[in-house]
């Protein structure tokens, strides 16, 4: 039922609903929750206000009406008394239906919104107006819902939405909706029946029932989001066949015993014992590597490329930027010359010449391994037998790109593919946000790493901090300094890249200094970048544009501006670029004196701890999973409207099991066109829930498109 057809709707509200919140039908309304919820049990005199931003009620009659100012500046301002004080309520639009509706009233009203301290006098502005009924008992917890600010020009309020959810409750649709979860999943965890669930979720009878409300639609939420994901892995493992590379052959072996520059972690040991497994099985593996930066998930991505190799396979190698993929071609061709695996790169800047050897190279079998950047992905670029593809830094890359990569293996067979991170994210969360990805972790350190040290400072240290920089780099060492902004701006109070190299040359005379940002053309970036890379420049400004792609290990500080504005894994991210030799390293925080309690608690982590997965769990609760959605491998939208994946932990772990047990009861879930209009169920038993799952799947799920059958 479209929502303009709802009472004290029409078309004109339905169309700002479409527009601001995506509401179209009464369903979509009822799936609009509130955001939040405040306690309305208590009425508030005049006299115990308090302005800490929180919204609060009370209870009087209004005694006057005048309009003040001109132009955009009128308003509509009444006196408003509860008996003992006064305080004025301020409209700043739709005066004349306030002054119509309250001045000729004698009525005593609620008010309910956040009261400010205004020339003297307590204020509020476009509060929740009630009829006081002494008869009615006082509301307890209210929901508030997501109000932008055109909605709130437009004259909606929470009450407009608890108004229209009250009436779609005495509608026939609202009666007759059907269940979203199988009786048996109800019963098994205790969970809430829908139509009991939306009431208390809009208007909750008691802090309990609201709990158990939410609880019951996070879990359905989570549940079918696992359910979709976890459906294409089944599918994959056992439809996707992948080269089955069991030869541990003479390449390897040679790399492994003679050249290898170090001994293996025990972490990274067990990584490769994973990957193993998965190209053992016959299966396409797809499979995260997560990793700190400097933890060694490049050697275990060439351990698994050589086995690519010794299978009579070649390897691709995709990196995000053409620094990054240099570095990884200057890593890899050295170890591969070592033992006779040919290695080449393919980027933009390859001559014409050099791309046909290579495009010749790759369709005899003849070159081994290409390391390379978006370039992999041109048509023109043929493998003759594709058997492992790594993708570095994968979320830089949108899935459409990667299926391009992962399209380039034979009829025979799929190439395996692993994917690498220094983004850590908790295991929990990484199995939902990388989707139907195998994860392994890399949590440990070579021996010999020494942890950063990381420092805050303040505006008044700040000659401290270009001290211990020029130390370094009168030692032989180079810095990085780093900044939020490229060009001033006069509405952000914060540094800049173009005023701070300007400033830093005259503090840092006959210094050789070199800059990058994101708005210089690709070859001036390179050669700017080039000139610290080889030691001719000292110190690298920068914006964030080094946060991936720059190994210089005799880089030891690195000087983030105005760190506050950045979130923690950034912030790791950004340290990970020093540390990278044997000498000590330097991390330093500069930050605002006037922060925040909040920022200074975010900042502090950063000196607590090198650890990537506390810094990103401290994060994600900090901030929320934010670009993380982004990085989903199956394509499907978080369109969560109440689980939280940072927060929901234990529930999504349950949703997860709860998933797993029903594709081992319905194994039809799995073979399924979910593009179909319907599904013929055949009989069996748990038809009936077989039916709801697979409706619910459809509805939410059909229109997707199904990135999920790449990597």
């Amino acid at each position: 039922m479209d929502v303009k057809f709802l009472k004290g709707i029409g078309e004109e509200r339905a169309k700002v609903l479409a527009r601001e919140l995506d509401v179209h039908s009464v369903e979509d309304l009822l799936y609009c929750f509130p955001t939040r919820y405040l306690d309305r049990s208590k009425v508030y005199l005049i006299s115990e206000l308090v302005d800490t931003g929180t919204q609060m009620q009370v209870r009087g009659r209004f005694l006057r009406f005048a309009e003040e100012g001109e132009g955009r500046r009128k308003r509509l301002v009444a006196l408003f008394s509860d008996g003992t004080r006064t305080m004025e309520v301020v409209w700043f639009t739709n005066a004349g239906y306030f002054r119509r509706t309250y001045e000729a009233s004698s009525s005593e009203y609620i008010l309910f919104g956040r009261p400010t301290f205004y020339r003297g006098g307590w204020q509020m502005a476009h509060p929740e107006i009630e009829v006081y009924d002494p008869s009615r008992p006082p509301m307890g917890n209210v929901g508030v819902y997501p109000l932008t600010d055109t909605l709130r020009r437009k004259g909606f309020s929470s009450k407009f939405f608890r108004t229209a959810v009250e009436r779609i409750f005495e509608l026939d649709l609202f009666k007759n909706l059907p269940e979203t979860l199988p009786k048996e999943l109800l019963k098994a965890y205790g969970l809430m029946p829908l139509k009991e669930t939306l009431r208390h979720l809009h208007l909750p009878s008691d802090p309990r029932a609201l709990q158990k409300a939410r609880e019951r639609m996070k879990f359905e939420e989570l549940y079918y989001l696992e359910l979709n994901i976890l459906r294409f892995a089944r599918e994959r493992r056992e439809k996707a066949a992948g080269y089955r590379l069991n030869r541990v052959g003479e390449k390897f072996n040679r790399f492994f015993h003679d050249v290898l520059p170090f001994r293996l972690t025990e972490a990274q040991k067990r990584v490769v014992r994973e990957i193993r497994d998965d190209l053992l099985s016959g299966r396409q593996m797809n499979r995260l590597l997560q990793g700190d930066v400097g933890s060694g998930k490049t050697m275990v991505a060439f351990l698994t490329l050589l086995l690519a190799v010794d299978n009579g396979c070649q390897g691709a190698l995709m990196a995000p930027t053409e620094i990054l993929a240099s570095q990884h071609f200057d890593t890899l061709s050295a170890w591969g010359k070592a033992v006779g695996v040919n290695v080449r790169l393919l980027t933009g800047n390859t001559r014409k010449k050099e791309r046909e050897e290579i495009h010749r190279m790759l369709l005899d079998g003849s070159l081994h391994i290409l390391v390379g950047t978006h370039a992999l992905l041109e048509e023109v670029v043929r493998f003759h037998k594709l058997g492992v593809a790594v993708i570095d830094e994968q979320h830089r890359f949108g899935v459409a790109q990667r299926a391009r990569l992962w399209s380039k293996g034979s009829a025979e067979a799929l190439p395996h593919v692993l994917v690498m991170t220094a983004t850590p994210i908790p295991r929990t969360l990484a199995m939902t946000v990388y989707g139907d990805l195998e994860v392994s972790v890399i949590d440990e350190l070579p021996p010999g790493r020494k942890p950063v040290d990381t420092r805050l400072f303040y505006e008044e240290d700040r000659n401290l901090v270009y001290r211990l920089v020029m130390n370094q780099i009168r030692a032989g060492r180079q810095a990085y300094i780093v900044y939020p902004l490229i060009k001033e701006n006069d509405k952000l109070e914060l540094k800049s890249l173009e005023a701070g190299v300007e400033r830093l040359r005259g503090i840092f005379r006959d210094i050789p200094l070199c800059y990058v940002h994101g708005r210089m053309k690709p070859d001036e970036k390179d050669r700017q970048m080039q000139l610290f890379v080889s030691g001719e420049a000292r110190i690298l400004v920068a914006t964030t544009v080094i946060e991936v792609g720059v190994n210089v290990p005799n880089a030891t500080v690195m000087v983030i501006e105005n760190a506050e504005r950045f979130g923690l894994s950034q912030l790791h991210q950004l340290r990970g670029r020093v540390g990278r030799g044997a000498d000590m390293s330097y991390c330093i925080l500069m930050s605002k004196e006037k922060g925040s309690r909040e920022t200074k608690k975010r900042l502090g982590i950063m000196t607590e701890t090198t650890d990537g997965f506390l810094i990103s769990e401290a994060d994600m609760k900090l901030r929320g999973p934010g670009d993380l959605e982004g990085t989903m491998q199956s394509g499907l939208a978080f369109n969560l409207k109440i689980a939280n994946l940072t927060q929901d932990g234990q529930i999504l772990t349950l949703a997860r099991k709860a998933a797993q047990d029903t594709l081992d009861a319905f194994p039809v879930i799995y073979s399924s066109d979910m593009t179909a209009s319907s599904w013929s169920i055949p009989p069996q038993p748990g038809s009936e829930a077989l039916s709801i799952i697979l409706r619910e799947l459809h509805r939410r799920f059909a229109k997707s498109v199904d990135w999920s059958r790449i990597s």
